[in-house]
């Protein structure tokens, strides 16, 4: 039996290593994760239906905690679903280069420069999300 292996889960995330420091800050800076199941409670829906937001990447979702289960930050819900408006975010930062954890880590890192207190996904939640997107593109260049 191999030493190292496989992982079983088709689930998109940016890695199956042990939790490291990074991981363990990128926990805190987020504050509030839902797993899937929890997800799917919240919203009322199918665990297969949290699974495809994951996979159509209208929400991003990374290995947590210890035992390494996928979660989603709660702030990227709405009381109906994933806020339509990441999704967009999400792709201007992946094409600048981001993977799934550098991009929440973005979105949830203060920013003081931003017309709301707190970090880029506050912005978003209060309607700011036009000066986020421009704030990412100018990172992918």
């Amino acid at each position: 039996m191999s030493e190292n292996p496989v992982p079983q889960s088709a689930e998109p995330t940016t890695s199956d290593v042990e939790p490291t420091d990074s991981h363990q800050s990128l926990e805190s800076l987020v504050g509030q994760w839902l797993t899937v199941p929890d997800a799917a409670e919240q919203l009322g829906v199918p665990l297969t239906r949290v699974r495809q937001l994951i996979a159509d990447r209208e929400v991003l979702a990374v290995r947590i905690g210890e035992r390494r289960v996928p979660a989603i930050p709660a702030k990227f819900f709405e009381q109906s679903g994933p806020r339509p408006e990441l999704r967009g975010t999400f792709t201007v930062l992946a094409d600048g280069g981001m993977d799934d954890e550098e991009i929440i880590a973005w979105l949830f890192t203060p920013d003081p420069t931003l017309p709301v207190e707190g970090a880029p996904i506050d912005a978003i939640r209060a309607g700011h999300k036009t000066e986020i997107r421009r704030r990412a593109q100018e990172l992918a260049f």
